[in-house]
Protein backbone atom coordinates (compact mmCIF):
# COMPACT_ATOMS: atom_id res chain seq x y z
CA UNK A 1 0.00 0.00 0.00
CA UNK A 2 1.65 3.31 -1.19
CA UNK A 3 1.84 6.74 0.69
CA UNK A 4 -1.31 8.88 0.32
CA UNK A 5 -0.47 12.29 -1.54
CA UNK A 6 -2.11 15.63 -0.84
CA UNK A 7 -1.39 17.67 -3.88
CA UNK A 8 -2.58 21.19 -3.60
CA UNK A 9 -4.52 22.51 -6.60
CA UNK A 10 -2.33 24.63 -8.74
CA UNK A 11 0.39 22.96 -8.05
CA UNK A 12 0.90 20.78 -11.27
CA UNK A 13 1.64 24.07 -13.77
CA UNK A 14 -1.94 24.34 -13.91
CA UNK A 15 -3.95 27.57 -13.51
CA UNK A 16 -3.70 29.20 -10.22
CA UNK A 17 -6.39 28.69 -7.46
CA UNK A 18 -8.28 32.40 -8.08
CA UNK A 19 -8.31 31.44 -11.30
CA UNK A 20 -10.65 28.58 -11.49
CA UNK A 21 -14.43 28.63 -11.41
CA UNK A 22 -16.28 26.97 -9.08
CA UNK A 23 -16.96 24.17 -10.85
CA UNK A 24 -13.02 23.27 -11.65
CA UNK A 25 -11.99 23.73 -8.18
CA UNK A 26 -14.47 20.92 -7.01
CA UNK A 27 -13.67 18.98 -9.90
CA UNK A 28 -9.90 19.48 -9.50
CA UNK A 29 -10.71 18.18 -5.45
CA UNK A 30 -12.84 15.13 -6.34
CA UNK A 31 -10.04 14.08 -8.85
CA UNK A 32 -7.34 14.80 -6.38
CA UNK A 33 -8.92 12.75 -4.15
CA UNK A 34 -10.04 9.85 -5.71
CA UNK A 35 -6.25 9.53 -6.83
CA UNK A 36 -5.27 9.89 -3.14
CA UNK A 37 -8.20 6.69 -2.50
CA UNK A 38 -6.52 5.38 -5.02
CA UNK A 39 -3.42 5.00 -4.26
CA UNK A 40 -5.04 3.45 -0.34
CA UNK A 41 -7.68 1.20 -2.66
CA UNK A 42 -5.02 -1.15 -4.11
CA UNK A 43 -5.87 -4.38 -2.71
CA UNK A 44 -4.37 -4.42 0.56
CA UNK A 45 -6.23 -4.77 3.75
CA UNK A 46 -5.61 -1.96 6.89
CA UNK A 47 -3.27 -3.33 8.65
CA UNK A 48 -3.48 -0.12 11.38
CA UNK A 49 -5.66 1.80 12.93
CA UNK A 50 -3.64 4.93 11.94
CA UNK A 51 -4.09 3.56 8.45
CA UNK A 52 -8.14 3.11 8.84
CA UNK A 53 -7.88 6.60 10.49
CA UNK A 54 -6.37 7.61 7.22
CA UNK A 55 -8.19 5.91 5.02
CA UNK A 56 -11.59 7.24 6.78
CA UNK A 57 -10.26 11.10 6.67
CA UNK A 58 -10.47 10.43 3.19
CA UNK A 59 -13.69 8.98 2.42
CA UNK A 60 -14.74 11.95 4.29
CA UNK A 61 -13.22 14.00 2.47
CA UNK A 62 -14.58 13.05 -0.80
CA UNK A 63 -18.19 12.78 1.01
CA UNK A 64 -18.14 16.22 1.35
CA UNK A 65 -17.03 17.35 -1.51
CA UNK A 66 -19.69 15.38 -3.36
CA UNK A 67 -22.05 17.24 -1.31
CA UNK A 68 -20.58 20.40 -2.44
CA UNK A 69 -20.32 19.40 -5.79
CA UNK A 70 -24.47 18.14 -5.79
CA UNK A 71 -25.03 21.71 -3.94
CA UNK A 72 -22.96 23.30 -7.00
CA UNK A 73 -25.03 21.37 -9.30
CA UNK A 74 -28.43 22.31 -8.20
CA UNK A 75 -26.87 26.22 -7.95
CA UNK A 76 -26.09 25.79 -11.24
CA UNK A 77 -28.68 24.48 -12.61
CA UNK A 78 -31.92 26.76 -10.74
CA UNK A 79 -31.82 29.26 -13.79
CA UNK A 80 -32.79 26.64 -15.75
CA UNK A 81 -35.04 25.19 -13.79
CA UNK A 82 -37.09 27.99 -13.13
CA UNK A 83 -37.12 28.99 -16.81
CA UNK A 84 -38.79 25.58 -17.24
CA UNK A 85 -41.07 26.04 -14.15
CA UNK A 86 -42.02 29.16 -15.79
CA UNK A 87 -43.30 27.66 -19.43
CA UNK A 88 -44.47 25.07 -17.94
CA UNK A 89 -46.72 27.62 -15.48
CA UNK A 90 -47.79 29.38 -18.53
CA UNK A 91 -48.80 25.77 -20.36
CA UNK A 92 -50.32 24.16 -18.33
CA UNK A 93 -53.77 26.37 -17.57
CA UNK A 94 -54.55 25.41 -20.67
CA UNK A 95 -53.10 22.19 -21.59
CA UNK A 96 -51.60 19.92 -18.06
CA UNK A 97 -53.25 16.69 -18.73
CA UNK A 98 -56.49 15.80 -17.23
CA UNK A 99 -56.32 19.51 -15.35
CA UNK A 100 -56.12 21.93 -18.04
CA UNK A 101 -58.93 23.71 -19.91
CA UNK A 102 -57.47 21.56 -22.95
CA UNK A 103 -58.52 18.53 -21.43
CA UNK A 104 -61.29 19.31 -19.31
CA UNK A 105 -63.34 20.60 -21.79
CA UNK A 106 -62.80 17.62 -23.75
CA UNK A 107 -63.52 15.42 -21.07
CA UNK A 108 -66.95 17.00 -19.73
CA UNK A 109 -67.73 17.10 -23.79
CA UNK A 110 -67.38 13.46 -24.35
CA UNK A 111 -70.00 12.69 -21.83
CA UNK A 112 -72.00 14.33 -23.82
CA UNK A 113 -71.32 12.90 -26.76
CA UNK A 114 -70.95 9.29 -25.49
CA UNK A 115 -74.34 8.30 -24.89
CA UNK A 116 -75.83 10.06 -28.45
CA UNK A 117 -72.87 7.99 -30.24
CA UNK A 118 -73.72 4.61 -28.47
CA UNK A 119 -77.22 5.37 -29.04
CA UNK A 120 -76.35 5.87 -32.67
CA UNK A 121 -74.12 3.04 -32.35
CA UNK A 122 -77.04 0.34 -30.71
CA UNK A 123 -79.32 1.55 -33.69
CA UNK A 124 -76.47 0.75 -36.48
CA UNK A 125 -75.53 -2.68 -34.70
CA UNK A 126 -79.56 -3.91 -34.79
CA UNK A 127 -80.26 -2.60 -38.17
CA UNK A 128 -76.83 -4.75 -39.03
CA UNK A 129 -77.67 -7.37 -37.45
CA UNK A 130 -81.14 -7.05 -38.91
CA UNK A 131 -79.75 -7.40 -42.56
CA UNK A 132 -77.40 -10.22 -41.78
CA UNK A 133 -80.26 -12.12 -40.42
CA UNK A 134 -81.78 -11.43 -43.47
CA UNK A 135 -78.94 -12.32 -45.53
CA UNK A 136 -78.19 -15.71 -44.09
CA UNK A 137 -82.07 -16.94 -44.38
CA UNK A 138 -81.85 -15.77 -47.79
CA UNK A 139 -78.60 -17.84 -47.72
CA UNK A 140 -80.56 -20.93 -46.71
CA UNK A 141 -83.38 -20.68 -48.13
CA UNK A 142 -81.48 -20.35 -51.57
CA UNK A 143 -79.84 -23.47 -50.64
CA UNK A 144 -82.63 -25.60 -50.24
CA UNK A 145 -83.87 -24.55 -53.53
CA UNK A 146 -81.43 -25.83 -55.52
CA UNK A 147 -80.96 -29.03 -53.65
CA UNK A 148 -84.77 -29.38 -54.30
CA UNK A 149 -83.99 -28.62 -57.98
CA UNK A 150 -83.13 -31.65 -58.99
CA UNK A 151 -83.82 -32.67 -62.63
CA UNK A 152 -85.90 -29.13 -63.06
CA UNK A 153 -84.54 -26.66 -65.01
CA UNK A 154 -86.50 -23.80 -64.26
CA UNK A 155 -86.65 -24.63 -60.53
CA UNK A 156 -82.75 -24.49 -60.67
CA UNK A 157 -82.95 -21.72 -62.59
CA UNK A 158 -85.30 -19.95 -60.04
CA UNK A 159 -82.58 -21.49 -56.83
CA UNK A 160 -79.76 -19.42 -58.70
CA UNK A 161 -81.71 -16.35 -58.71
CA UNK A 162 -82.33 -16.55 -55.37
CA UNK A 163 -78.74 -17.71 -54.62
CA UNK A 164 -77.57 -14.52 -56.66
CA UNK A 165 -80.39 -11.93 -54.73
CA UNK A 166 -78.94 -13.92 -51.12
CA UNK A 167 -75.24 -12.67 -52.16
CA UNK A 168 -76.62 -9.08 -52.93
CA UNK A 169 -78.06 -9.38 -48.98
CA UNK A 170 -74.28 -10.60 -48.05
CA UNK A 171 -72.87 -7.62 -48.96
CA UNK A 172 -75.18 -5.32 -48.16
CA UNK A 173 -75.40 -7.08 -44.44
CA UNK A 174 -71.51 -6.84 -44.75
CA UNK A 175 -71.62 -2.98 -45.49
CA UNK A 176 -74.20 -2.15 -42.93
CA UNK A 177 -72.04 -3.92 -40.25
CA UNK A 178 -68.96 -1.79 -41.06
CA UNK A 179 -71.28 1.30 -40.99
CA UNK A 180 -72.05 -0.25 -37.09
CA UNK A 181 -68.50 -0.38 -35.88
CA UNK A 182 -66.40 2.38 -37.66
CA UNK A 183 -66.22 6.59 -37.91
CA UNK A 184 -68.45 6.25 -34.67
CA UNK A 185 -66.27 8.50 -32.52
CA UNK A 186 -66.35 5.78 -29.92
CA UNK A 187 -63.67 3.47 -28.98
CA UNK A 188 -63.27 0.08 -27.58
CA UNK A 189 -61.28 -0.11 -24.54
CA UNK A 190 -60.57 -3.52 -23.24
CA UNK A 191 -59.90 -4.57 -19.10
CA UNK A 192 -59.13 -7.14 -16.78
CA UNK A 193 -60.81 -7.73 -13.75
CA UNK A 194 -59.39 -10.03 -11.08
CA UNK A 195 -62.09 -12.38 -10.18
CA UNK A 196 -59.64 -15.01 -8.83
CA UNK A 197 -56.34 -14.37 -6.66
CA UNK A 198 -54.74 -17.96 -6.76
CA UNK A 199 -55.32 -18.75 -10.24
CA UNK A 200 -54.34 -14.69 -11.06
CA UNK A 201 -51.02 -15.26 -8.87
CA UNK A 202 -49.94 -18.63 -10.18
CA UNK A 203 -50.32 -16.94 -13.86
CA UNK A 204 -48.28 -13.85 -12.32
CA UNK A 205 -45.18 -16.04 -10.78
CA UNK A 206 -45.19 -17.74 -14.33
CA UNK A 207 -45.28 -14.75 -16.42
CA UNK A 208 -42.76 -12.32 -13.85
CA UNK A 209 -41.33 -14.44 -11.15
CA UNK A 210 -38.39 -12.12 -11.03
CA UNK A 211 -40.21 -8.88 -10.52
CA UNK A 212 -42.98 -11.19 -7.69
CA UNK A 213 -39.49 -11.84 -5.48
CA UNK A 214 -38.14 -7.99 -6.32
CA UNK A 215 -41.49 -6.80 -4.31
CA UNK A 216 -41.58 -9.38 -1.80
CA UNK A 217 -37.85 -8.47 -1.05
CA UNK A 218 -38.87 -4.67 -1.27
CA UNK A 219 -41.78 -4.85 1.23
CA UNK A 220 -39.34 -7.19 3.70
CA UNK A 221 -36.53 -4.89 3.72
CA UNK A 222 -39.22 -1.79 4.39
CA UNK A 223 -40.49 -4.09 7.62
CA UNK A 224 -36.90 -5.02 8.69
CA UNK A 225 -35.88 -1.04 9.00
CA UNK A 226 -39.38 -0.70 10.65
CA UNK A 227 -37.62 -3.25 13.18
CA UNK A 228 -39.16 -6.76 11.98
CA UNK A 229 -37.50 -9.59 13.21
CA UNK A 230 -39.60 -12.54 12.09
CA UNK A 231 -40.43 -12.13 8.22
CA UNK A 232 -42.10 -15.98 6.73
CA UNK A 233 -39.68 -17.27 3.68
CA UNK A 234 -36.79 -14.72 4.94
CA UNK A 235 -33.36 -14.82 7.11
CA UNK A 236 -33.44 -11.72 9.36
CA UNK A 237 -29.22 -11.49 10.11
CA UNK A 238 -27.58 -8.49 10.80
CA UNK A 239 -23.89 -7.07 9.17
CA UNK A 240 -21.47 -4.10 10.01
CA UNK A 241 -21.16 -1.90 7.47
CA UNK A 242 -19.34 1.49 7.26
CA UNK A 243 -21.09 4.49 8.88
Amino acid sequence: MTAARNPSIGDNGGPALDELTPFETIKQEIEDLFDTAKDFADGEPINSQEMHDTIESIRDQIHDAGKRADALRVEEKKPLDDQVKAIQDKFNPLIQPKRGKVDLAKSTLDTLLAPWRKKVADEKAAEAARKAAEAAAATLAAQEAIRASSGNLQAREDAEAMLADAAALTKTAKRADKAATTGLGLRTVWRAELVDEEAAMDWLWARAKEEVLAVAQRNAEEQVRAGARSIPGFRIFDEKVAA
